[in-house]
């Protein structure tokens, strides 16, 4: 470490292909938006941010009641309401994270030509951070602001290899203002600063991300919160007080085993003993995915371990300094084996079954949905509030609440009982539409079950709107 050589600017050809890498990502985000299938979480919840701080508005989720700050201290998330100042749109959100996770690729070639690898492996390289099934998958699960800095966390690795202190200060800052949970990683560099004797980069690092930690527990979250903390910790790791023997108990094994092993195996035989030091920046993450109560956290459907993906691609670049050139005709059998991965751990065939299954609800959920007006206060399901998340007070019906249209700020019901989405029911759906025809709420139904109410007196329709109904099929009530 610590060698500066001449280096050149990563090839056009790879901006040229990140491009087109994050077009795609882009492409297949939106297209899961349109087909109903992104969430009020997190794709509602950030949407709503995003637009109440491009229109001035205090940023509190209204599905929430939470303060963007107090989600997660994330305030670089404040560029994407710069952004809905000039044009509200979800856009912004998945083509930024489609274009983030692309453009990594960038100073993982930087990592790699600092390494001293011919352009072929550089290539390699880049192309083991796209195939990474956790960047698909990604990029496709909503939208979360980490995803933005996966180029920081590359980068800042570079930065520390070519003694830049500044520089890779500065990356550290702006990647634990995308998530409080990148605090773990800063830890890790702080680990794998160590491992090298570099006991002041090292010092830095871990005073970094204790003052980080300590400010958003301390301070910042008790005063969003009305005196509570950080919102995952107790929900996560509450099953970890017990006695020793009954907390071992309580740790999901096998799980963890099959979760390390899939997270693993893109890289896993590039890697050597010069890589550990690399590996070691991804422990404290490692560990708490590992112990934490939640499974999704042990996926690689979520973002969770999207850090750990960009360790791993930079760890196989340390492995990779070493071995022998790979003839230019040989069969690229790491790059296959990449490949294979991907099809296997990756989810694009979830848009040739379970993407496909709202279809025939389109049509009948852009009809009701253009009689919503922007000062309505919406209750919906999951999969619509993020259609309708641009507004100051939207939420979803989630089971076991009981929420009531007599004391509630709600002004018109979106509901579909015969797919109620993630975390509702039809009971609690139907016992709102039940509530609303009590009430003399005007209400229109369409043939496959999407049922729209709106408070008070009979909705005025204007001629080509009601034409635009009963042209698409809809029957009224």
């Amino acid at each position: 470490m610590g060698r500066r050589a001449v280096r050149s600017a990563p090839p056009w050809s790879l901006s040229l292909g990140a491009a087109l890498v994050g077009l795609i990502l882009w492409g297949t985000a939106a297209l899961r938006h349109h087909w109903l299938q992104s969430n009020a979480y997190d794709l509602g919840l950030f949407d709503q941010w995003a637009w109440l701080i491009g229109n001035g508005l205090p940023p509190i989720s209204s599905m929430e009641g939470v303060h963007v700050m107090a989600d997660h201290g994330a305030w670089l998330f404040y560029a994407a309401g710069a952004a809905y100042a000039l044009l509200p749109s979800t856009q912004w959100l998945l083509a930024s994270q489609a274009m983030a996770l692309a453009f990594t690729a960038l100073p993982i070639w930087m990592l790699g030509q600092q390494a001293g690898l011919s352009p072929r492996r550089c290539w390699l390289a880049c192309l083991l951070w796209w195939l990474q099934p956790v960047v698909f998958n990604a990029a496709l699960f909503d939208f979360h602001p980490e995803t933005w800095v996966m180029p920081v966390l590359a980068l800042s690795i570079w930065a520390a290899r070519d003694q830049r202190p500044l520089l890779w200060f500065a990356l550290l800052l702006l990647l634990l203002g995308a998530r409080d949970g990148l605090v773990l990683i800063t830890a890790g560099i702080a680990l794998e600063q160590a491992w090298h004797r570099r006991w002041r980069w090292s010092l830095t690092a871990a005073l970094l991300s204790s003052g980080w930690l300590l400010l958003l527990s301390r301070w910042l979250y008790p005063w969003l919160r009305d005196g509570e903390g950080p919102k995952a910790a107790g929900r996560m790791f509450n099953h970890l007080l017990g006695p020793p023997l009954e907390v071992l108990g309580t740790i999901d094994w096998s799980g963890g085993g099959l979760y390390l092993l899939l997270l693993a195996l893109p890289c896993l035989w590039l890697w050597r003993r010069r890589s550990l030091p690399t590996l070691l920046i991804a422990l404290p993450l490692l560990l708490t995915n590992l112990l934490s109560a939640s499974p999704s956290y042990r996926t690689l459907i979520h973002h969770y371990s999207l850090p750990l993906a960009v360790v791993a691609v930079v760890a196989a670049i340390d492995g990779l300094l070493h071995e022998q050139p790979e003839r230019p005709r040989s069969f690229p059998w790491t790059l296959s084996w990449a490949v294979a991965c991907w099809l296997a751990l990756a989810k694009p065939w979830f848009f040739t079954e379970p993407y496909l299954s709202r279809m025939t609800v389109i049509p009948e959920a852009r009809s009701a949905m253009a009689l919503v007006s922007d000062q309505d206060a919406v209750l919906t399901t999951s999969y619509l509030a993020p259609q309708l998340s641009r507004r100051s007070i939207v939420a979803f019906v989630k089971k076991g609440s009981h929420p009531s249209l007599t004391s509630g700020p709600w002004t018109l019901l979106l509901l579909h009982p015969k797919d109620p989405g993630w975390g509702s029911n039809r009971s609690s759906q139907q016992r709102l539409l039940d509530e609303a025809d009590a009430l003399g709420w005007q209400c229109q139904r369409w043939p496959s079950g999407l049922t729209l109410c709106q408070q008070g007196e009979a909705m005025i329709q204007r001629d080509n709107t009601k034409a635009f109904l009963f042209r698409n099929g809809n029957v009224p009530l």
